[in-house]
This record gives C-alpha cells, structure tokens and sequence, in this order.
C-alpha cells in the first residue's frame, strides 16, 4: 500500500451511458472505506476522463460502463493516459461486462473487472492490494 497518503481513485462515465447509480454507489462506497474519491459525472470523453485523472493526481481510474462500448472505451482512455505518461494510474473497469470480454480487457492494461454484484469492500481491497 501508499505511504499513509489516501488513495485517489477517479470514478469515471465514459460515452453515452446515462445510468448513473452504480458509479454513485461505488463512488460513495469507496468514500465510506477512507479513499479520497472523484467523480467525473455522466458523459465523459475519454480524454476528458485520462486528462482528469492526471490533473487530479489519482492513483486509480474506475471506468463504470453499462452501454456495452466496453472494449472501445476503455483501450481510448487508456490510450490517452499513455499519451499523458500516466501508464502508473491502475485502471479497473465495472458495469455490464461479459465474461468474454475480460481477458481482452487485461490485454489492454485493466487490472481487475467488476461486473454487477461485486462488493464495494471487494473492489476496495482490491485496489489496497494492487497498489505498491
């Protein structure tokens, strides 16, 4: 873990999607487990989101996607985050997301995969033990 410093996760709604409540509900749930935690709102570009991320010094950026544009969206952001040499920024993506679709998704640099039904405390610890 950190040295002591919160961890900053950005909470992120990339495209189209406007079902928000997820995002909320984890955003909130992370809040309540001593993250420092940022929300983007609804219809984020994927620039926006990478450039968010950098400008707010986080340490993790959660993509919430319900629309099924998974794949798309989440190798832009991470594109962009590269472009910003912020390829140290953990990125976990959660929503509807077939189980198909999860090895393509840590090919392209996501580190966990959180589809409805994960528990906040789950994703937390996750993030706590994937960080250095």
């Amino acid at each position: 873990m950190n040295t002591g410093k919160k961890i900053r996760v950005l909470i992120a709604k990339p495209g189209l999607d406007g079902h928000e409540r997820g995002a909320r509900v984890i955003a909130y749930g992370l809040r309540d487990l001593g993250f420092e935690v940022i929300y983007t709102g609804l219809r984020q570009k994927p620039e926006e989101i990478a450039s968010a991320a950098v400008q707010e010094d986080v340490n993790v950026v959660g993509l919430s996607i319900l629309s099924g544009a998974h794949l798309s969206l989440t190798r832009k952001v991470i594109e962009k985050l590269r472009e910003q040499n912020a390829t140290d920024i953990l990125v976990i993506v959660g929503g509807v997301i077939p189980d198909q679709d999860v090895p393509e998704l840590k090919k392209m640099g996501v580190s966990g995969v959180f589809t409805s039904g994960s528990s906040i405390k789950e994703i937390g610890a996750f993030i706590n033990s994937s960080l250095p």
